[in-house]
């Protein structure tokens, strides 16, 4: 069974910097490619960032120069970290991916709020 645990989500104030990390529950090679979604109030939800097996990586152009995505391998994490922060990144971002059974797998989601 194939487990997804977000954190680093919190209130931070607009111009500020969060670090998201999600942790599997097994190696993160066995994922395809993983990557990290958020789902804004009212909003569909939006692919933020991947990066494959092979540690190719793809940014939205949204946020791609605000935003980067790395691996612990030995840890079995990803993390995203999140630069000048605006009031519209606010949404719940999810970590996931595709894995090798052929199913998509996310975690229950952590909430980044940027307000003043």
């Amino acid at each position: 069974h194939v487990q997804l645990v977000e954190s680093g989500g919190g209130l931070v104030q607009p111009g500020g910097s969060l670090r998201l990390s999600c942790v599997a529950s097994g190696s993160i090679f066995s994922f395809n490619a993983m990557g990290w979604c958020r789902r804004a109030p009212g909003k569909e939800r939006e692919l933020v960032a991947t990066v494959s097996r092979g540690g190719g990586i793809n940014y939205a152009d949204s946020v791609k120069s605000r935003i980067t995505i790395s691996r612990e391998i030995p840890n079995k994490v990803v993390n995203l970290q999140m630069n000048s922060l605006k009031p519209e990144n606010t949404a719940v971002y999810y970590c996931g991916g595709d894995y090798v059974d052929g199913n998509d797998y996310w975690g229950q989601g952590t909430q980044v709020t940027a307000s003043s």
